[in-house]
């Protein structure tokens, strides 16, 4: 029998979080929010559920390898990677705790909602102001709407005159 029967789904989310972004190593795949789902089948069969930051996102492949090599290296023998499109990824599921995460690695992280509840409705892209995550002024700059990655724009600060991504709200 795999390890599997006698762990619970909180374990195996508990594993999950020790698995890095590959593109950004300070936060893992739960702070950021991609891992939608842990089940656990009768016939000793691990699910777990992700999706991608946007569609197409290369490090998908290496994320799914990853959460397979953990959960083996746990003992969980049966493991399937289900990649879930819909609903679409969003910033809002992203922690708290990632968000420090990505403050203290020198990404400035979204500083809004991606949903209006009021409306539920997607907010227009629009660039906000975005504190310097170095020095924490108020007073940056949108350099580029692209950063390092797609989900990311490049901005300056003003004081510190420090370059900076920033973690897209989407």
């Amino acid at each position: 029998m795999s390890a599997v029967f006698s762990t619970a789904p909180a374990q195996v989310w508990e594993w999950l979080a020790d698995i890095p972004d590959p593109e950004i190593p300070a936060i893992s795949i739960i702070d950021l929010g991609i891992v939608r789902d842990v089940s656990l089948g009768d016939d000793g069969e691990c699910m777990v559920t992700i999706t991608p930051t946007y569609s197409g996102c290369p490090a998908m492949a290496v994320i799914s390898e990853a959460v397979a090599d953990a959960l083996k290296t746990h003992g969980v023998e049966r493991v399937r990677i289900h990649t879930r499109l819909s609903p679409a990824w969003s910033t809002d599921w992203m922690s708290e705790a990632g968000k420090a995460k990505l403050k203290g690695y020198g990404i400035a992280p979204p500083v809004e909602q991606a949903i209006d509840i009021s409306g539920i409705s997607r907010k227009r892209s629009t660039m906000p102001q975005v504190p310097c995550p170095h020095c924490g002024s108020q007073r940056t700059s949108v350099v580029s709407q692209f950063g390092s990655t797609p989900c990311k724009a490049l901005y300056q600060c003003v004081d510190c005159l420090e370059p900076f991504d920033y973690f897209k709200c989407h």
